[in-house]
């Protein structure tokens, strides 16, 4: 799969539709939360764990392998031994960030943290 080729994603309804779609891949959770976190810098495993608050291990290792297989993130092997990954946002990935500054930017102006 290239960057620059359509992704495709597959939505309900007999018609498909960009809106379903981009949620269907967006729609998790932790998936934008984790794009966020990448677009300062690659991360290792621990780190990008230590990044997302309250984000299980199993789930981010789920959720970075359900990214991989978007086209949105991409997995480094850095050493060996001892064995360490790296993830970083492939261009595709990148190209979310105002998609995700904007989701900040609406959260900060409409949203509260509950009192």
């Amino acid at each position: 799969m290239t960057d620059d080729a359509p992704l495709e994603v597959w939505c309900a309804g007999e018609d498909w539709c960009p809106i379903t779609a981009t949620a269907t891949v967006l729609g998790k959770k932790w998936h934008p939360v984790i794009i966020h976190r990448l677009l300062d810098k690659p991360r290792g495993f621990n780190d990008l764990k230590r990044a997302v608050d309250g984000i299980s291990s199993k789930v981010l290792s789920d959720s970075l392998e359900n990214l991989e297989e978007y086209g949105l993130v991409e997995r480094t092997v850095v050493s060996e031994k001892p064995f360490r990954v790296e993830y970083a946002l492939t261009p595709r990935g990148e190209s979310l960030q105002p998609v995700i500054e904007e989701m900040r930017e609406w959260g900060r102006s409409h949203l509260a943290a509950p009192a």
